[in-house]
């Protein structure tokens, strides 16, 4: 029998061609990927979007009542309770500020060692 994340997985990219709406359409691909990788964390979750609702009535639910906008975190909270009601999402995001790279610079004296022959 197949791992419950590959079952999920079979299942989310079978249904991925059946999504209808346009807000949906454009939501589908990102959230489709974050329920994965949800998957990959775990397994209960995985068993859960395996055996759940439908993919496309997921996006409906993540769409259901959006104006103009949604974060994603948003939209991948709405997706992972669709599947698993009192899932949480969380989000981490960090900036590393590197300093320019430098052109090494040349120190020292260059030698012609033909010079001392």
């Amino acid at each position: 029998m197949n791992s419950w994340y590959e079952q999920a997985s079979a299942r989310l990219n079978d249904e991925y061609g059946k999504v209808k709406g346009q807000k949906e359409n454009v939501m589908k691909s990102s959230v489709r990927d974050a329920l994965l990788e949800f998957c990959r964390q775990n397994e209960e979750f995985a068993q859960a979007v395996a055996q759940g609702g439908s993919f496309p009535d997921c996006m409906a639910a993540v769409a259901k009542g959006v104006g103009g906008s949604l974060s994603d975190l948003e939209a991948y909270r709405r997706a992972a309770s669709f599947y698993f009601d009192g899932a949480q999402v969380s989000f981490t995001m960090s900036i590393r500020l590197e300093p320019a790279a430098v052109e090494p610079q040349q120190t020292g004296i260059l030698l012609d060692l033909s010079d001392f022959f």
